[in-house]
């Protein structure tokens, strides 16, 4: 509830090309946006999160007092991140390893450890898991400085409270945590986990902590802010849509591309890299895929893109069947670490060659809504698109034909305006 003087909300949302950040009002409106760039590499510092998530912030609260608002009715703030990116930290949040990002992979020994122990549904098998990933990272502190796992927005997070304040369901889901029970799996002991490096999850959205002090004056905000659990980007991207029915559905092509429906029940099948998130008495159930406008943007740039667009008729079918990647290994609806690229052969017109890869990304996308109906989710009604791919009407009318449904732009775009919402919904 709002006081009627703090009665804003931040958003942080960590994605795959930059930082941005919302404050929204008490009913979602949106009040003000900024932006940081921010180029993720797999192995990199995570202190660059934070350097981004600074000048995002400063941007901000410069906006806002441009506005005559004063950054102190910031009441309440969250964060989302790219799932499945986490570091090891010490007891004062430095980074004892460098991060790992939610597209490495390569982890076989670790993989294959845990072959021995998880079930064949586990979203914890493979060598691309989160799971391999902590295990690689456990390697790594020989010196044995690490106290916490954080992933991405729970190290933002942190960095904002000044201390540790867990994990969200959503971000530790694919870690192995059952947001069901509520539990971590029985056998990662055995697998020589280090539980105590295990961070404490909350659901998505509770009240977890206060705005630390330093952080309070260094960014002239209220030391009263209250901290909620965050969620995925994918996920905060779906809570902007406007999507709230079930067999809603949201795509999110941005660099990657994520899709989410949402379902009356739990749907699982690492096979094809399919889970569901837990959020409110609803699941979301989908996945990320590898492809998307990353490999766009590296054959074409921006005003490229929407000249050569403007060139395509969406009705006619692509005679072109490629598997846009920028390197081998895909996650969703195939789940595949050794996954070649296919963009051959290569036609001399332009047009004809991003018609091509527009299309092969639409059918990768139905692909994956066939198989969330196929696995029992209802299938889609009508699915909302973010992300930059949504600005493209080209590619809007080319997925909608391969689609089936209507496809209609999200309310909002932004993830970071749907972690901003989140926080006014929770309890």
């Amino acid at each position: 509830m709002t006081n009627g003087v703090s009665d804003f909300a931040l958003g942080i949302d960590i994605g795959t090309s930059g930082v941005r950040t919302a404050i929204v009002d008490r009913f979602g409106g949106v009040i003000g946006t900024a932006t940081a760039s921010h180029t993720p590499t797999s192995n990199e510092d995570a202190m660059s999160w934070w350097d981004a998530v600074a000048r995002a912030l400063d941007d901000q609260v410069q906006q806002l007092r441009s506005l005559s608002i004063d950054p102190h009715r910031i009441s309440r703030a969250a964060v989302d991140g790219t799932s499945g990116s986490m570091v090891l930290v010490d007891d004062q949040l430095a980074p004892v390893t460098h991060a790992l990002m939610y597209n490495s992979s390569g982890f076989i020994q670790e993989a294959e450890r845990i072959d021995q122990f998880a079930e064949l549904t586990s979203i914890t098998r493979g060598s691309s898991s989160a799971l391999a990933r902590m295990l690689r990272l456990q390697a790594h502190d020989k010196d044995g400085k690490a106290k916490h796992l954080l992933h991405q927005a729970d190290f933002i997070t942190a960095k904002l409270a000044g201390t540790s304040l867990g994990s969200d369901d959503n971000n530790a889901l694919k870690l192995g945590w059952d947001p069901a029970d509520q539990t971590w799996p029985s056998w990662f002991d055995a697998l020589g986990v280090s539980l105590s490096l295990l961070p404490t999850v909350h659901p998505t959205g509770a009240a977890i902590g206060k705005l630390g002090a330093e952080t309070a004056v260094r960014f002239g905000l209220s030391p009263a802010l209250q901290l909620h659990a965050g969620t995925t980007d994918s996920i905060a991207a779906f809570l902007a849509s406007g999507a709230r029915h079930a067999g809603d559905a949201v795509t999110s092509l941005g660099t990657t591309l994520a899709i989410k429906l949402l379902s009356d029940k739990r749907i699982d099948d690492p096979a094809s890299g399919v889970y569901s998130h837990k959020v409110g008495d609803s699941w979301l159930a989908g996945g990320a895929s590898n492809t998307g406008g990353g490999v766009l943007a590296s054959f074409f740039k921006r005003d490229e893109l929407a000249t050569l667009s403007a060139q395509i008729d969406p009705k006619t079918p692509s005679e072109l069947d490629y598997y846009p990647l920028l390197r081998p290994g895909e996650r969703f609806p195939i789940n595949d670490p050794d996954l070649a690229p296919r963009l051959d052969p290569r036609p001399q017109s332009n047009v004809d060659f991003l018609k091509g890869m527009l299309e092969s990304i639409a059918r990768i996308e139905a692909q994956g809504y066939a198989r969330l109906t196929e696995l029992g989710s209802p299938a889609p009604r009508r699915v909302f698109t973010a992300g930059g791919g949504a600005k493209n009407p080209v590619w809007t009318a080319m997925r909608e034909r391969l689609l089936g449904v209507p496809v209609e732009q999200a309310d909002e775009a932004e993830a970071s305006v749907g972690v901003a919402r989140l926080c006014w919904h929770a309890t």
